[in-house]
């Protein structure tokens, strides 16, 4: 049932663009702190989307996860900033960032919505 969440399958796609194409190349200081912090956003994303799908009221558990996202793209940007992440890597992660911002969003407000019966 999750499977059938897009935003599930994108979450699963940037966790896995972070681990091969960025995280593990961070410098061993920052490999041990800000990747972490940025993998522990992204595990938390994906534990907030399971949890939204199992839940009946879904409205404040999207809220954290679009708090979350915030967190993680303010973590890249930090290492973008800090010359960790090149510009190409940075522009592919920002356009995943974007899009399930944008699944978050629509989530939202079809939470905010009420039902035409």
């Amino acid at each position: 049932m999750i499977e059938e969440l897009k935003i599930y399958q994108k979450l699963q796609d940037m966790l896995h663009y972070a681990e091969d194409c960025c995280l593990n190349q961070f410098p061993k200081h920052q490999r041990y702190v800000l990747a972490a912090r940025i993998r522990d956003n992204i595990d938390l994303l994906l534990e907030l989307c399971i949890t939204a799908n199992k839940r009946y009221y879904k409205k404040t558990t999207m809220q954290d996860m679009d708090i979350q996202l915030e967190l993680l793209r303010a973590r890249v940007r930090l290492a973008y900033q800090l010359r960790l992440i090149p510009d190409r890597k940075y522009e592919n992660w920002s356009k995943m960032l974007d899009e399930i911002g944008r699944m978050i969003g629509g989530w939202i407000r079809s939470l905010n919505t009420p039902k035409h019966q």
